[in-house]
């Protein structure tokens, strides 16, 4: 019997080929989509999930409001560690990891610029699962200059894995010994790094200064300990502790700082919720968001309801024109039973098809996928064992819902009325399928509307005055390698050809390197005239060379000695000091934290506000003072040859330092990379945007065929009539456009309202234009026009002759 239900099903799909085709395709593509979408939120869910402690290992982080600035940090005070193993009973381990930026690495007779290198205390292997292939990872960091290196590094300078008691030469003067060498790291991790360093070897780690926040700071609690009641414990810890040195600063006790609406306090998050609910100041690397995931999540969600409308909406239209055949089966003494198992036979066929196809597609798809993504997604044993099973339930869930309706609605007619044909109707008796074709095409609109709107704001960002010209800057990183000839190879790149003005500093609007303290308006640190601000030290070439404006007063000067002793702030940090006019006024900073010993600095300029945060985030005050910083030199070019002058750089270079790598970036792609995953995501919306629209349209054209193929007789009494193509076409067109309309209509305002939610996320932004909306509609309904006007075309054109001989 079930043979006999296979046979026939597979015969009536190949007497309707067309229908079958365009069912397949629609609902594979929807398939495709969805699994790909489904890879890429599996692994954003899955980091830091290869900690086998990962349930019990949470971060603390800090939120300060003080002196006009609130911030929330991913780093702590430096003894917080010990603080928390030495206060709280719960906590089993606490390790910390400070970033330490780069360091050139001897490999032969050259120096390899490498980036990726942390601090970390010696239990970091207690924490965190960091298989370890050679050495023991009880001891591996005990000694100051001990080094973990991970086996793609191991093999990068010493050509295996097994490096142990090996050493590795940083910056020609730094000796390590090779105490470990792990397993590389996994991707989906928020900590990740080339080499780790003992923190036993950094004297920063070991001071008492709760006022100040450098280290990632880790804690795993001991099985069963109530995460809500160490969290009310936090308050009594900040203030003894960090209570204790403001005190000591600015005389005020922790309660007074309080009253005065400032604070300082400790939070934790869970290691699994860092990398998708995290987006702290000193992160230890750029984290991904959760609003992507939801909203990724939703597309697939949708996206498959189109391809199963889709599905549901033909099968609804072609069963209408098998009536004769169930009239016929019933007669001849089908049980209704044997009718809808042959209906839900059929369904799940195309769903099986479609299903091998989709899988196929998703697997040619994925590396393209992944580079869109910056992904390294595949399939694997691992992805079968869950796939296979889910993909089997979609095959019986969605091949039983799409035949459900023909399967039940066709089995219950009376054998006398479909012979007579009064089950006869057009596209106009379909409800379901009016309702189906606005529901799919609500969806489309709302995803076209989506993708203008993050378009338009990256164009926005793009084109915003950031208050700096990142235009044709060449940063020339790491001139601290240089020692004393930094200054030299300064000057003699500003004399090449082509080089407008170069400037030294490690301070640059789109680089992570950032320097914060607190100001006061008088000697008595008065916490009321108190202004906590980045402090950027740079040189007197800095304003110029950035393409900066100084709005009040003067940039710095060589021939002015008492320079040494000035500031020059932003527009932000003058209106929260509230000077009408703050040149000449005078600021002082404390320089220890008795309160008693403080510097006397004197503003002389106005900077125009710029952006050195992301847009997402308001413009914070910044002072600037002129001191020396070799972080990097910002070369400002104006030549069309700059292949040529990179050339001469990299010469000057060679000549002062003939045995390291120049590492040097362009201002402009260092702040395009800022965006890359906003970017990054356009570009995948757009891709899953327009999957969507051609599943839409495929469900359309089918829908249109049948339309026509319904309404054939009457086409042809028109043309005998005298219609011309263009009424009928119109005729044909008219009942589907107004489903595009009432589309339009529903997901307009949603999708107004949904991503003006997720505009909020930026500070900067351009707002949602009406033209947005109106291209939206308009797209839509051109793209439905173009869809229903090959059919109908198609059915205008045909000889009436052919459709009345039989009448």
């Amino acid at each position: 019997m079930f043979k006999n239900y296979i046979k026939t099903a597979f015969r009536s799909l190949k007497k309707n080929k067309g229908f079958t085709i365009i069912n397949v395709l629609g609902l594979a593509l929807g398939l495709c989509v969805c699994m790909l979408i489904i890879f890429y939120v599996i692994d954003e869910l899955g980091y830091d999930a290869y900690n086998k402690k990962a349930d019990r290992v949470y971060r603390l982080n800090n939120e300060i409001k003080f002196g006009g600035n609130t911030n929330s940090y991913a780093v702590s005070p430096a003894p917080l560690a010990q603080t928390m193993l030495n206060d709280f009973p719960e906590v089993e381990k606490a390790v910390r990891f400070r970033e330490r930026g780069n360091f050139k690495v001897r490999k032969g007779d050259q120096n390899v610029q490498e980036h990726n290198f942390l601090y970390a205390d010696p239990q970091v292997f207690d924490v965190f699962t960091f298989p370890m292939l050679h050495g023991d990872p009880k001891t591996a960091l005990n000694d100051e200059k001990s080094v973990v290196i991970n086996e793609t590094t191991a093999r990068k300078y010493f050509n295996t894995d097994d490096a142990v008691g090996k050493t590795l030469t940083f910056n020609d003067t730094l000796f390590y010994k090779v105490t470990g060498v792990i397993k590389d790291i996994p991707k989906q991790s928020h900590i990740n790094f080339d080499f780790l360093l003992s923190m036993k070897g950094l004297d920063e780690s070991k001071e008492d200064a709760w006022l100040s926040n450098n280290f990632n700071t880790y804690i795993l609690l001991k099985q069963g300990t109530d995460i809500e009641k160490l969290k009310a414990k936090l308050p009594v810890l900040v203030s003894k502790y960090v209570g204790g040195q403001i005190q000591a600063a600015i005389h005020m006790s922790y309660e007074q700082l309080e009253k005065g609406g400032n604070y300082f306090r400790l939070s934790v998050i869970p290691l699994r919720d860092i990398h998708l609910k995290s987006n702290r100041v000193a992160e230890l690397r750029a984290n991904g968001n959760i609003q992507y995931v939801y909203i990724f999540s939703a597309i697939a969600i949708f996206i498959l309801l189109i391809a199963c409308v889709n599905f549901m909406n033909l099968s609804t239209a072609r069963s209408s024109n098998r009536a004769r055949e169930v009239g016929v089966r019933k007669v001849l003494g089908s049980p209704r039973k044997y009718l809808i198992i042959q209906f839900l036979s059929e369904s799940v066929m195309v769903t099986f098809i479609a299903t091998v196809i989709s899988v196929i597609g998703a697997w040619l798809l994925l590396p393209v996928f992944n580079q869109m993504a910056d992904k390294e997604l595949a399939f694997t044993a691992t992805t079968f064992v869950w796939l296979l099973p889910a993909l089997l339930i979609t095959v019986v869930v969605i091949g039983c819902l799409a035949g459900s309706y023909p399967a039940f609605f066709l089995s219950a007619f009376q054998p006398i009325d479909v012979l007579k044909g009064k089950l006869s109707s057009g596209f106009k008796g379909g409800f379901l399928r009016s309702f189906l074709v606005v529901f799919q095409f609500s969806i489309s609109i709302f995803l076209i509307i989506g993708t203008l709107v993050i378009y338009h704001q990256l164009k926005f960002i793009q084109s915003k005055d950031l208050g700096y010209n990142r235009e044709q800057v060449m940063l020339i990183n790491d001139i601290e390698i240089l020692g004393n000839q930094s200054k030299v190879f300064k000057e003699e790149l500003k004399r090449l050809p082509g080089v407008v003005n170069t400037t030294m500093t490690g301070f640059v609007p789109t680089s992570n390197w950032r320097n914060s303290t607190t100001f006061f308006q008088d000697a008595t640190l008065d916490i009321k005239k108190a202004l906590s601000s980045q402090i950027w030290d740079i040189d007197e070439d800095y304003v110029s060379t950035m393409g900066m404006k100084i709005i009040a007063g003067r940039a710095f000067s060589k021939a002015m000695k008492s320079d040494s002793s000035a500031l020059i702030i932003n527009e932000a940090a003058a209106k929260i000091l509230g000077f009408k006019d703050p040149l000449n006024k005078e600021l002082y900073q404390s320089i220890d934290n008795s309160g008693k010993k403080f510097k006397v600095l004197h503003i002389i300029g106005v900077v125009k506000d710029f952006n050195f945060n992301t847009l997402r985030e308001n413009i914070t005050p910044v002072l600037f003072s002129l001191n020396e910083s070799r972080g990097s030199i910002a070369v400002r070019i104006n030549t069309a040859k700059t292949t040529a002058l990179l050339a001469q750089v990299k010469e000057k270079w060679r000549t002062l330092s003939p045995n390291q790598q120049m590492d040097y970036s362009f201002m402009d792609e260092d702040f395009e990379n800022t965006y890359r995953t906003e970017q990054r995501m356009g570009n995948i919306f757009i891709a899953f945007t327009t999957m969507a629209i051609v599943i839409a349209c495929l469900g359309l054209f089918g829908l249109a065929a049948y339309a026509a193929e319904q309404r054939t007789k009457e086409i042809s009494i028109r043309k005998v009539l005298g219609a011309s193509i263009s009424i009928i076409v119109g005729m044909l067109s008219k009942d589907f456009i107004k489903l595009v309309i009432i589309a339009i209509l529903i997901a307009s305002p949603i999708a107004w309202l949904v991503m003006q939610k997720w505009l909020q996320g930026f500070a900067y932004r351009d707002g949602i234009k009406w033209w947005i909306i109106a291209v939206a509609g308009g797209g839509a309904m051109a793209i439905a026009f173009i869809t229903i006007s090959f059919q109908s075309v198609k059915a205008a054109l045909v000889n009436p002759v052919k459709s009345l001989k039989s009448e």
